[in-house]
């Protein structure tokens, strides 16, 4: 079966079919980098990890373009408030990205290219635009004309008749359509500029995005992406722009992920409530982070709360009970064959990317799992070949959705300390062995003791032939 992407383009699910056999090129809007990232950058970026994995696990090679939008209205404005340069600013945020995105186990894209360090192609495509008649210059501003581009709105939907000047669309008098956009800004008192054919000036928003894209993959690439919330007007306009200079289609496959909801309502600095990754990686594992990312479709919209982390949390530390349960048994072995699990993992996979039912599928495997350790005190050999290939199964499922990057040693011990706070998770681990010789020496009363002293600090205990072990009861 052909994977079927949903294309916002035509509005229903289509066969992917790359424009080189065996090659995908995929560009995917990234953050303007004037703050830190919060979970709705997380989800936009996590989706597009697990298309850019699952692309390569089905043996495609893949371009992968992310880009930084370094310079724009509010990196100015924040760079002033705090006096230093929009460099100095922009570079600090790609810095805490890059930072946040490796935390969550992101894979890096092929390229990831600033809109600063192309302004000579930005030039070059603006001045197309102005030679084929669908730009005008004002006072050192350079508009694109929507009225001059036939397919305005295909993307979104919208008919120019029926639009009206509003939210995101600056009303400047200038122009000759209010949906007149900005490829370059003149100069203001102050702001970061460059020379060119029109004056001192900067690139507006949307030019950046089709000048690097086609700068990387062509004039017509496979797929572009983002967040629901760019479909208009920024990958309107860029449809608009690339197209009028090129007279080709730009991009085949327009792939866009819902947003995310805190506690049911919008994520925004008016209402105090959003959520900043690294926030969220002092309090949860970055893996339980990306399985409530992945447990819904990506074009879903999303709910972060409490319930929603705890469950994923919960989910998370079941999966690597059973890679650690399967691997202490001696049985596993790595050049086993994957089974039934993968191949239905995969058809989730192939139809829009459905990581929800991928990941109940991953979960299915666990139950199997611990099946078969629970009702057969001695495993056949048939029942190890199946437990042999339920882990290549999960191993690779969690290669697609970024899990499973530890071993269930390093994770346990990663709970442990965040889980510990005040606690030294060291003086645990005397307590923990304290006890066990206790056993060993059959002290019962001070065995007793110290298990009543770690339950008291939220600790459940586990007790096995070679040692106990611990957890904290709230995981």
């Amino acid at each position: 079966m052909s994977i079927q992407i949903y294309n916002t383009l035509h509005r229903k699910k289509e066969a992917f079919a790359p424009l080189s056999t065996n090659h995908v090129n995929m560009y995917v809007c990234g953050p303007t980098v004037y703050d830190d990232a919060h979970i709705g950058h997380a989800r936009s970026v996590v989706v597009f990890d697990m298309i850019a994995r699952y692309f390569k696990i089905r043996n495609y090679t893949l371009t992968y373009i992310r880009n930084y939008t370094d310079i724009d209205d509010k990196i100015i404005q924040r760079a002033q408030e705090r006096n230093i340069t929009t460099e100095s600013l922009a570079e600090k945020y790609i810095q805490a990205f890059d930072r946040d995105m490796d935390a969550l186990y992101v894979q890096k894209p092929d390229m990831a290219p600033k809109a600063t360090s192309h302004i000579p192609e930005i030039i070059q495509l603006v001045d197309a635009l102005i030679q084929k008649k669908n730009a005008y210059v004002i006072d050192g501003d350079v508009f694109f004309s929507v009225e001059s581009h036939q397919n305005y709105g295909c993307l979104s939907g919208r008919k120019l008749e029926d639009m009206a000047a509003g939210a995101r669309v600056n009303i400047d008098p200038r122009k000759r359509n209010p949906h007149d956009f900005a490829l370059w800004k003149s100069a203001k008192p102050n702001e970061p500029c460059w020379d060119s054919p029109w004056g001192k000036g900067r690139p507006g928003w949307h030019i950046e995005c089709s000048a690097m894209s086609m700068k990387f993959l062509g004039q017509s690439f496979d797929i572009h992406g983002g967040g629901k919330d760019l479909i208009f007007p920024h990958h309107e306009n860029e449809i608009a722009q690339s197209e009028a200079a090129n007279g080709k289609t730009y991009a085949r496959y327009w792939v866009h992920n819902g947003f995310v909801n805190i506690n049911r309502e919008k994520m925004s600095k008016s209402l105090g409530n959003v959520v900043l990754i690294k926030t969220l990686l002092q309090k949860y594992p970055a893996e339980a982070i990306r399985l409530f990312l992945l447990s819904s479709h990506y074009r879903s919209p999303i709910d972060f709360n409490d319930q929603a982390m705890h469950d994923a949390v919960s989910a998370l530390n079941k999966l690597y009970a059973a890679i650690e349960r399967i691997e202490s048994s001696s049985i596993y072995a790595d050049d086993s064959k994957t089974g039934a699990l993968w191949q239905k993992f995969c058809g989730a996979m192939d139809d829009d990317f459905n990581s929800a039912q991928a990941i109940g599928y991953v979960f299915d495997a666990v139950r199997q799992v611990n099946r078969l350790f629970d009702h057969n005190k001695i495993l056949s050999s048939d029942q190890q070949n199946e437990i042999c290939s339920i882990y290549q199964d999960i191993h690779k499922m969690g290669k697609v959705l970024g899990l499973l990057n530890q071993t269930p040693a390093e994770y346990a011990n990663d709970q442990k300390q965040r889980m510990a706070g005040n606690q030294s998770v060291d003086e645990i681990d005397q307590l923990v062995n304290e006890r066990f010789q206790a056993r060993k020496n059959k002290d019962w009363a001070r065995a007793d003791a110290i298990r009543d002293q770690l339950t008291a600090m939220g600790i459940t205990l586990e007790d096995r032939a070679d040692g106990s072990r611990w957890k904290y009861t709230e995981q």
